[in-house]
């Protein structure tokens, strides 16, 4: 297992595509338990042109989304590609979410998140959001491992 993986490697454990695969690249991997997402929040994103016009800000609800992608691509790095093969990581519940600051656009978030215990297919996570070593968010949440439709 390497340290870190870049977005063409995270592309081939998630599912999600432009414009809505968030992070960028996963460093500081240990695996099946602790990782750093890097995601880029640049002013072209989709997003910032409605929220909100003139005072951009990176939506709560998709840092929560980088978190679980985060998660998941931390999860389907460690786990046996064999055991991985045609399965998707499903977000399940968030609890204690709090945005601290608001992450605006030309930022680098770090999204440093943890596997806090698994039971089975079921995962729970917690994770801090910060630009600049400042925490903008932090939460925790579940996620499961199920099958992919084929």
């Amino acid at each position: 297992m390497t340290n870190s993986i870049n977005k063409e490697q995270i592309e081939k454990l998630l599912p999600h595509r432009e414009p809505m695969l968030l992070i960028d690249r996963l460093i500081n991997i240990v695996p099946l338990k602790s990782a750093t997402a890097i995601v880029i929040v640049k002013k072209g994103k989709f997003f910032f042109d409605g929220h909100f016009p003139g005072q951009p800000v990176m939506p709560g609800v998709l840092i929560v989304e980088a978190f679980g992608q985060a998660a998941a691509a931390l999860t389907a790095h460690g786990i046996d590609p064999k055991e991985y093969k045609d399965k998707l990581v499903y977000l399940m519940s968030v609890e204690k979410a709090r945005f601290r600051n608001p992450v605006m656009p030309d930022c680098e978030l770090h999204l440093e998140i943890e596997a806090v215990r698994s039971h089975g297919r079921v995962w729970k996570y917690k994770g801090i959001a910060k630009v600049n070593d400042k925490k903008m968010a932090d939460a925790e949440w579940s996620a499961t491992i199920v099958d992919r439709n084929k």
